[in-house]
């Protein structure tokens, strides 16, 4: 499907010289890449959400406190 996307003069030009040292002649499939690691790392950042927000309430108070207190101690020796 054709669509219009403006980009930038120096993006064109990257896109371009990237494109002919793949020998390339347009930058199509390079959009379709970058459209297709976009998306795929959007979904990744989406379920990762929504796998934490899952867990919200597991923990019981006195569990959140133990685990705050060992994260704190291990900062103060992490270099």
């Amino acid at each position: 499907m054709r669509t219009t996307v403006e980009i930038s003069d120096e993006q064109r030009a990257q896109l371009l010289k990237l494109a002919a040292q793949r020998g390339e002649k347009g930058f199509s499939s390079l959009i379709r890449e970058a459209l297709d690691l976009y998306m795929k790392q959007h979904r990744a950042r989406r379920e990762a959400v929504a796998n934490a927000l899952r867990v919200k309430g597991s923990f019981s108070d006195e569990e959140a406190d133990a685990l705050q207190e060992s994260v704190g101690k291990l900062r103060e020796v992490w270099r």
